[in-house]
């Protein structure tokens, strides 16, 4: 133990000087917890300001699912039927009208009602910039974690690493962590020019390491891998369901870790994976409130001996809504009414979007971009739309809901062999396919990464490598966001307003939408 004098001494020099004495003293301490326990994780993640329940079209009679009030009613029904149970998220509440018009406000409060335990940050908590998460951060009862994001200067670091629960006499430790493909490609560089993204494996080790002697069961809340694809029926379609291989490299790469719960990529694990070399439970949902995960533990003496876990379907039809989150909701509401003033347009029909393929919605998009700039080419990224427009009146909320980003429209110019390579690297499908207007290209996925434009037009002629294209995209991607790197050789000629602006303006001048022809990225025979 520290004697006053050796206490005194470590206070005149720094506030680092104290850490060595604190870990020998905690050492000190000795192993807490143990004994036998059940015990029950709810968790969720993803769920992108998903407040109302979604027609799930794909099913027949297309049930409705999610929403945040009916959400909630199965989580105390959850909690009701055990004995000790903990509520996590593992980030990416952010996202949608709600969010951006309150700058996460509505989210976090949420979150509160529904007395969540701890979240870890997404990579779109920094959407609105890392000083309006902070400032959120402060807002909630409940810690968000995240032990591998520090300020450049100085180190220290931007969130807690991670929290111990105590609860019934369980001690649950739970850590925060972001993968670095997340961090650098998902999230707008400006938004984090003072934060920097450390190693997540090296940093994670090292928490696990303080935590595992002193807690019954250690989670990780993890949000790395690639995007999830922003398609409405992607848990539908087995064709854009992301892997988990990066998820699955770093539980093998940290032993220790009893359960980790999954985000970014949206890959729903009806069963989970258990980690052939570690153990470790790996589970995740599809995301946008449609599922609860659920894990039930029996732990002897801080070992897990046995698991059993589902993902609760949030069935809208058959679920109540929770009282004080239906209000809440009804609140915000009202208050994004006030700022989205009256319809200004209306849908033909339901404009959908597509995750690995052209789209009619993205389609629409890059055309308006294209015309309003007088460009070449135009093309957006298939993960910036995140909701398709529905049939009927049209007002500013619908379309935040599409685009719920604070992205400029920017046309740079580009020579054709910088082109090439951003479409390219759409193929590669890592951030989902380009969405595009003024192209028509043929490729091929039976080809290797790198090489799958079979041909590209653009006004009719072929591409030629050295020719400067006015090519038109969001700001995001200009600055080399979802691995568009290419983008970053142009020459930036000219800045427009928000891309929500204009895809506003364009339906209010038009009146009526309708989905566009299709025809641009075409696969070959």
């Amino acid at each position: 133990m520290l004697t006053r004098r050796q206490f005194t001494k470590l206070a005149a020099r720094s506030p680092l000087a104290f850490i060595p004495a604190l870990q020998t003293a905690r050492a000190d301490i000795g192993k807490l917890g143990g004994g036998a326990h059940d015990l029950t994780i709810l968790y969720t993640n993803d769920f992108h300001s998903a407040f109302n329940p979604i027609p799930a079209y794909w099913l027949p009679g297309s049930p409705k699912l999610g929403g945040a009030a009916h959400l909630a009613t199965l989580v105390e029904r959850e909690r009701a039927a055990a004995k000790t149970s903990f509520l996590l998220d593992s980030g990416d509440m952010f996202t949608g009208a709600m969010s951006h018009l309150t700058h996460g406000e509505a989210l976090m409060e949420f979150m509160t009602l529904m007395r969540y335990d701890a979240m870890s940050a997404g990579n779109h908590e920094f959407d609105y910039g890392w000083q309006i998460f902070a400032h959120a951060a402060t807002r909630v009862p409940f810690p968000i974690l995240c032990c591998n994001v520090r300020y450049k200067t100085g180190g220290f670091r931007f969130l807690r690493p991670h929290t111990i629960l105590e609860r019934d006499g369980v001690r649950l430790g739970v850590i925060g962590v972001m993968g670095l493909n997340a961090a650098r490609f998902t999230i707008m560089p400006s938004k984090v020019a003072e934060l920097e993204f450390t190693d997540p494996v090296a940093e994670t080790a090292a928490c696990v390491q303080e935590l595992r002697n002193t807690v019954d069961v250690l989670v990780v809340l993890a949000h790395m891998g690639l995007p999830g694809a922003m398609q409405t029926d992607a848990e539908n379609d087995p064709d854009v369901q992301r892997p988990l291989d990066e998820d699955l490299a770093f539980c093998g790469a940290v032993p220790g870790i009893d359960v980790y719960i999954a985000a970014h990529s949206h890959h729903g694990l009806e069963q989970p994976i258990v980690h052939p070399a570690t153990g470790t439970i790996i589970t995740q949902t599809y995301g946008y409130g449609t599922r609860l995960g659920r894990i039930r533990l029996s732990v002897r003496n801080r070992k897990v001996v046995h698991h059993e876990a589902a993902l609760l379907k949030t069935w809208s039809d058959q679920l109540p809504p929770h009282p004080a989150v239906a209000e809440r909701t009804a609140h915000y509401r009202r208050v994004v009414v006030e700022q989205v003033g009256a319809p200004v347009g209306r849908a033909t029909e339901r404009i959908i979007r597509c995750y690995n393929r052209e789209s009619p919605l993205g389609s629409l998009i890059a055309d308006i971009m294209r015309v309003r700039a007088g460009s070449d080419v135009a093309l957006t990224n298939a993960g910036g739309l995140r909701s398709d427009l529905p049939e009927g009146e049209l007002d500013r909320s619908h379309v935040l809901d599409v685009f719920p980003f604070l992205n400029n429209v920017v046309t740079l110019e580009l020579a054709g062999h910088d082109l090439k390579a951003v479409l390219e690297h759409s193929l590669s499908l890592k951030a989902g396919m380009g969405q595009v207007s003024g192209v028509r290209a043929v490729y091929d996925l039976r080809r290797p990464i790198g090489s799958r434009l079979v041909e590209v037009h653009v006004g009719g002629q072929p591409v030629n490598d050295e020719k400067l294209y006015r090519v038109t995209t969001n700001s995001f991607l200009a600055e080399g966001g979802d691995g568009y790197l290419a983008f970053k050789q142009g020459r930036e000629v000219a800045r427009d307003g928000q891309l929500n602006d204009l895809f506003y303006d364009h339906i209010k001048a038009a009146k009526v939408i309708s989905p566009p022809t299709l025809g641009r990225m075409v696969p070959a025979v």
